[in-house]
């Protein structure tokens, strides 16, 4: 490594001091609990979508004890339309095992805080550094990306190899002395540095701290780093929902399988044909089931196109240990996908909508 790019955390460091951001919600503090859940809810999802959870949530479960006292269904409820389901239900037990083993002090070393469900070794290394100033190395995807272009990395760091080979780059980077007022500033800095100037396209490398060392930035093609990986083939799934409403205005909802599409949240009973759908309702509502025009979800690697069958019924007509009705005020407690409660909330008279 030479001198220039040894220097690369004095620039990252002196930059994000000047320009970085500095008035996220979950800066500022050294609270591991209010770190932690920003990381978690930053993980593939835009700090504009989290801007409006984090407080919600934090108003909500203020700290560890109150997350690991309630329920998985209040914890999705809350995080109904961010996403990624399998984060809330991994924070969810990370909180009672924090409780639990640690008597609700968050470990203090990377090395431990990874060991917890739903930490990996990134974020891990977040909250050491942020919170108590150890000198721990951050490899996100945006991280990934400053590193690749300021070395021009070729390697595909989708494969193990280069992956380790960069994990020791971004350790031997890591500033010395003073670590617990530098490590935040340089975790932060790359973050900011991948999230608001080496964009994936159209970097802005005049104003960014590490041109002078950048070898992509030098190449006058820094968006040829890093290599691009062949994007996995879009999927499509079609799935009729039955919406069944009886004379109160509740909805019948079940809860989902455990694996799979909305693992382990109430939705309105999904099949994969309409022949399914219409048998799964009693005989003489079939003739008179209303179905809505379909609309598509688009999820990051899969297309849903979902038709939705309304059926009115008498609350008698569907009983079974699976499912319950659950009248308009009460979809907020539950765990709902967001195109999901998005059509209830439109199809409902008293939530608005005909």
């Amino acid at each position: 490594m030479s001198g220039e790019q040894g220097a690369l955390a004095e620039r990252v460091i002196a930059w994000q001091r000047r320009h970085g951001r500095h008035d996220l919600p979950w800066q500022g503090t050294r609270d591991p609990y209010r770190v932690w859940l920003s990381e978690i809810m930053l993980q593939q999802t835009q700090v504009a979508t989290v801007l409006a959870y984090y407080p919600r949530f934090l108003q909500r479960f203020g700290d560890v004890a109150a997350l690991a006292s309630a329920s998985e269904d209040e914890v999705l409820a809350l995080w109904s339309g961010l996403g990624y389901y399998s984060r809330a239900r991994l924070l969810h037990r990370c909180a009672r095992q924090v409780m639990a083993d640690f008597g609700g002090q968050f470990p203090t070393r990377a090395a431990t805080l990874a060991s917890l469900p739903g930490i990996g070794r990134s974020t891990a290394a977040a909250i050491a550094a942020f919170c108590f100033g150890e000198r721990a190395a951050i490899l996100d995807g945006n991280v990934k990306r400053v590193l690749a272009r300021v070395f021009a990395i070729t390697d595909d760091l989708g494969q193990a190899a280069p992956m380790r080979a960069l994990w020791q780059r971004a350790e031997d980077l890591l500033p010395r002395g003073r670590l617990r007022s530098t490590m935040p500033a340089y975790t932060q800095g790359l973050m900011d540095l991948g999230a608001t100037l080496c964009l994936p396209r159209r970097p802005a490398c005049g104003r960014c701290p590490l041109a002078a060392i950048c070898l992509a930035a030098a190449s006058g093609e820094p968006e040829r780093w890093p290599a691009k990986r062949p994007r996995p083939a879009r999927r499509e799934l079609a799935l009729w929902l039955v919406h069944a409403v009886d004379a109160q205005g509740r909805v019948w909802l079940t809860r989902r399988p455990s694996r799979g599409i909305w693992a382990g949240l109430h939705c309105m009973p999904a099949f994969e044909s309409r022949t399914l759908a219409l048998g799964s309702l009693p005989s003489g509502a079939r003739g008179r089931v209303h179905e809505h025009a379909p609309f598509t979800h688009v999820l990051t690697h899969r297309d849903l196109h979902l038709h939705v069958l309304t059926a009115r019924l008498s609350g008698g007509e569907l009983a079974d240990e699976h499912g319950a009705w659950v009248a308009p005020e009460r979809w907020s407690g539950f765990g709902l996908p967001a195109p999901v409660r998005r059509f209830l909330l439109s199809a409902s008279p008293v939530r608005g909508g005909a």
